[in-house]
């Protein structure tokens, strides 16, 4: 059996679940793509393992005959994910896309062979795949609330824009419904969990580097690694930020953080074009950075907290020392103030409580 570089078996990869944080492994040949459970190499992972390849075998045997059929879900969602289309997944951020397409893979691989449809002598078609079809699919989630909430958003924009492309007569996703999740997203780092961090990993190793990377610049992850010494014009970070969720690009102009260059000047680096680079050299994909940077905070005894938290933790620091949504979305590049409006929000609150109680005090009760 084939060990790759990551330990794992062949056509197998680490992936993060973006809902609860850990790791999962996934096997990906020729098309299926599946998830294995347990502790990889166990007696029950290789078994899992094995009905994976069977599965490529079988789907190899089959080849053709549901992704040709006409009118069903499956060649819906292979029309959807055409580089071709005129879907709106080509205009999310890269990783927004690998996720929702994973998720209609998935959506594919277990009800794609199903008619969506059937054309009546008149012409008229009628919706074979109902709303309360698609609720009972999505009541089946309920017990993972986030990725519940994931694929019916996921499914939702498939079906509505296949409605307005006239490809369905009806969109089955109307009045369907969800487990809402209430979360405030990625934990922010606490003081005390930088400290940790900082005091496990020192000054001069990659790890060092990413994290001040990641807390002085306030950027995405798909956006930490593509820095590189190109960026740095005249104590200046130059970044042109990718894609986020709603489509928007940002130029920014960030004045560099003295601990960041001293950091970086400290680092031996041996990318030709990005700071942090992989064991073999290369840049750095989002996904496989932040697969690591678990790693890098687990060892440091931070197991709650992720890249995408330090983000938050330079935009809770601005607002503790008084900056405004604005002069925090210059640094963060957010392309609208709900979310950092929460951050100034919170250091008000913070702040006038102080002041109340000193008052209260003052005035002897």
């Amino acid at each position: 059996m084939l060990r790759t570089k990551s330990g794992l078996p062949k056509h197998c990869s680490w992936n993060l679940d973006r809902e609860n944080g850990k790791r999962r492994v996934r096997f990906r040949k020729g098309g299926f793509a599946t998830y294995l459970t347990g502790t990889p190499w166990s007696d029950d992972f290789m078994r899992q393992y094995a009905a994976a390849l069977d599965g490529v075998k079988a789907q190899a045997n089959n080849i053709g005959a549901q992704r040709t059929l006409p009118h069903t879900l499956g060649a819906l969602i292979k029309t959807y994910l055409n580089p071709a289309s005129t879907s709106l997944l080509k205009t999310r951020a890269a990783e927004t896309q690998r996720t929702q397409r994973n998720i209609l893979e998935n959506f594919g691989e277990e009800h794609g062979h199903k008619p969506l449809y059937r054309t009546e002598k008149n012409g008229r078609r009628i919706m074979l795949l109902s709303s309360e079809h698609m609720q009972a699919i999505v009541n089946g989630k309920a017990s993972t609330p986030f990725a519940q909430r994931n694929f019916l958003n996921t499914v939702r924009v498939m079906f509505q824009w296949a409605k307005k492309e006239g490809r369905i007569p009806d969109d089955p996703t109307a009045g369907v419904t969800r487990e809402k999740v209430k979360t405030t997203g990625y934990k922010t780092w606490t003081e005390a969990e930088i400290g940790r961090f900082e005091d496990t990993h020192p000054i001069g190793s990659k790890a060092r580097l990413a994290f001040a990377l990641l807390l002085y610049t306030g950027q995405r992850r798909g956006d930490v690694v593509e820095l590189g010494r190109q960026h740095i014009q005249d104590d200046l970070l130059i970044i042109d930020q990718g894609k986020t969720e709603g489509g928007e690009e940002a130029h920014l102009e960030i004045p560099l953080h003295p601990k960041l260059a001293e950091i970086i000047a400290a680092t031996p680096t041996v990318g030709v074009k990005t700071f942090l680079v992989t064991h073999f050299g290369k840049p750095y994909t989002a996904p496989g950075f932040g697969n690591w940077f678990r790693e890098m905070c687990d060892a440091a005894d931070c197991p709650d907290v992720s890249a995408h938290g330090l983000r938050k933790a330079t935009a809770r620091r601005l607002a503790e020392i008084g900056c405004s949504a604005l002069q925090i979305a210059a640094i963060t590049g957010h392309a609208t103030l709900k979310e950092v409006s929460r951050y100034t929000a919170a250091a008000d609150r913070k702040r006038m409580a102080r002041e109340a109680m000193a008052k209260l005090i003052e005035g002897g009760w």
